[in-house]
């Protein structure tokens, strides 16, 4: 596997669009050997990276895992013989978890079982019937208008077995039991913002953690959606009870349009107070949705009596984009290169400062007064307009270290970011100026 340089934000955003593109064509569901081939892929150069198998039937919380679903071959065939909505051109044009059937029926019988978008002629709708056996096609409205009457066969190689649903689980271990939970979803076939996004940065972000030392674990997940993550607290709920102190979920995470956060449902968490400083960092003008907005496996981290501190970490939000669920939301209009490197690079930030600590750790000085910088090397020697400037960051650091305020606090009520106050930490508590206290 290719060395990455994962502080060439440009390079990283590449290599994500190129792994999202490799794993475009594998029709992935809930369940079934297109979801495990895109787990496989995922977990490459991930350390103890493994799949669980959580079989069909099994009671998850208050679901059932459905039986698993595999499609061999489907279509439709007109009157003429031209073969149209073909699952093997695009997976888009099978409604998810079509019961199989071979028959011949005129247009007018058909036409309850098409889908299409007559606000969006040319795009193909994402349709699925996870819980109710039904079977149907999408495809352009466009091309609906244009069929002829007649008879038509429709065609579909489909199957429900007793199989399982499958997860993936990673987890980096810190130096503290305390972990930082990141989830992402693998059940979408062809699309680009709300499928492949999230994942393919989470599998370059397990890489990279992977080559730096911790101190808080990261736990990463690949679930099929909503139906993957009750069956991981299901299985995993009373062991991460108390160690999760952050946690996010990467959706639709791949654009250039905009920024944007959905907080957990408390709302003022950990995850929440550390993404929020750094997007507004980034962009002070980012979309703030709100906890009822929700729609993705945040409902199913935070929800009562599991209540577990997870965000979501998005750019254009599911359901908030025009190409959303439909064959338009692909790697050239919708995902690019640098609109990954760019949520890399947030994702990164994020990460870096909850592994520091920024908040829970309390600075506190250790002397009355201002203290005399100069004699330690922390003070310009020469007294000129604008001199103090460089260090304002470390001033107002030590005016406000009563060991009663995080580091993130003090950032915010000075109006600085946090990383400016980091940069002093060090040569601060060398001095014996400061000591961190944590948070009780």
């Amino acid at each position: 596997m290719a060395e990455l340089d994962f502080d060439d934000v440009a390079a990283i955003g590449r290599a994500a669009h190129a792994l999202a593109r490799e794993l475009w064509p594998l029709p992935r569901s809930i369940s079934g050997e297109g979801l495990r081939a895109t787990l496989r892929r995922l977990g490459e150069g991930l350390p103890d990276y493994r799949l669980i198998e959580v079989p069909s039937g099994t009671p998850v919380l208050d679901w059932i895992v459905p039986d698993e679903w595999a499609v061999r071959t489907a279509w439709i065939e007109r009157p003429d013989g031209q073969r149209i909505c073909d699952f093997a051109v695009d997976p888009l044009h099978l409604v998810g978890y079509s019961v199989g059937v071979d028959a011949e029926l005129d247009l007018a019988d058909l036409e309850s079982h098409l889908h299409s978008l007559p606000e969006q002629p040319d795009a193909i709708p994402y349709v699925t019937s996870y819980y109710q056996r039904r079977w149907g096609f999408c495809l352009p409205h466009r091309e609906r208008l244009a069929l002829p009457p007649g008879r038509y066969r429709v065609h579909i190689d489909a199957r429900h077995v007793a199989g399982s649903i499958t997860l993936a689980e990673c987890l980096l271990p810190g130096t503290e039991p305390r972990e930082i939970l990141l989830s992402s979803y693998c059940c979408h076939p062809s699309m680009a913002n709300n499928e492949l996004s999230g994942p393919v940065l989470l599998h370059l972000l397990g890489r990279w953690l992977a080559t730096r030392p911790r101190r808080l674990g990261v736990r990463l997940l690949l679930l099929p959606e909503m139906i993957g993550s009750v069956a991981w607290l299901s299985l995993r709920l009373d062991a991460v009870r108390g160690r999760i102190h952050a946690g996010y979920n990467l959706s639709c995470i791949g654009d250039e349009r905009e920024w944007g956060f959905l907080p957990s449902r408390a709302g003022d968490t950990p995850a929440d107070r550390v993404a929020r400083h750094v997007l507004g960092g980034i962009d002070p003008g980012y979309r703030r949705w709100r906890w009822t907005d929700r729609g993705s496996d945040e409902s199913n981290y935070c929800a009562p009596g599991v209540d577990l501190p997870v965000a979501t970490l998005t750019r254009s939000k599911y359901g908030s984009y025009p190409e959303y669920h439909t064959s338009l939301d692909d790697l050239e209009r919708v995902v690019t290169p640098t609109g990954l490197g760019q949520s890399f690079a947030m994702l990164r930030e994020v990460l870096t400062l909850l592994d520091a600590g920024v908040d829970t750790l309390k600075p506190r000085i250790t002397v009355l007064g201002e203290p005399q910088l100069g004699r330690r090397g922390l003070y310009p020697s020469l007294s000129v307009k604008g001199s103090t400037a460089g260090v304002r960051p470390m001033l107002d650091l030590l005016s406000m270290a009563d060991g009663q305020h995080s580091l993130l606090e003090i950032a915010e009520a000075c109006g600085h970011r946090v990383g400016s106050l980091l940069q002093f930490l060090p040569r601060l508590v060398d001095a014996g100026l400061l000591v961190m206290e944590p948070a009780r």
